[in-house]
């Protein structure tokens, strides 16, 4: 398993973080992604494109920051 790729997504706009949640997902085929979001909406959005794809999802928030761990 290669070192846990890291994506900042905080303050994009949708559809970009789904989209970028897609681009790590294809890229990586497997191991683990962490996210890091401002919305539900984006958690929600990057949560569902992860599912799709056989991906297993985790979140927390703090202080307004939404953490996603992606894992296969």
């Amino acid at each position: 398993m290669t070192d846990m790729e890291k994506i900042d997504a905080r303050g994009l706009s949708c559809p970009q973080p789904a989209l970028l949640t897609k681009q790590a997902l294809k890229r990586a085929g497997e191991g683990e992604i962490e996210m890091l979001v401002d919305t539900m909406t984006q958690v929600q959005n990057c949560s569902r494109t992860a599912e799709q794809l056989g991906w297993k999802v985790s979140y927390e928030e703090s202080e307004g920051i939404f953490e996603i761990r992606l894992r296969k």
